[in-house]
């Protein structure tokens, strides 16, 4: 049971290219959107559809995965966990962030 603390799985589009940035030799890090879709009815009767965006950090052989692979567009899935950190900017603003730092990518589209 201890892997299922602090564990997020995720199965989405990418809402961007991987913003990929190299730190030294081995040191590779990707940043991109993923968008998960729920959907539900309303109390009229419609369908509704209700989109998440969460924003993904990949580190090291994950991202080089991410920098080769995946594409604006792409379904993939991510194992990963969550990390929330803030910082104060240069007007005095504190800004709040919640990211999930993949460990595993699965990519779910079709070779063409």
């Amino acid at each position: 049971m201890s892997t299922l603390r602090n564990s997020v799985q995720l199965i989405g589009r990418l809402g961007n290219d991987p913003e990929i940035n190299n730190y030294g030799e081995n040191k590779t890090k990707a940043r991109f959107s993923v968008a998960t879709s729920d959907y539900y009815t309303d109390k009229n009767g419609q369908r509704v559809e209700d989109t998440q965006w969460h924003n993904v950090v990949a580190w090291g052989p994950v991202a080089q995965i991410a920098e080769k692979y995946l594409k604006k567009g792409h379904e993939t899935a991510i194992l990963g966990k969550l990390t929330h950190s803030d910082y104060t900017d240069k007007e005095g603003q504190k800004h709040y962030v919640t990211e999930v730092v993949a460990s595993e990518i699965l990519l779910l589209e079709k070779k063409k």
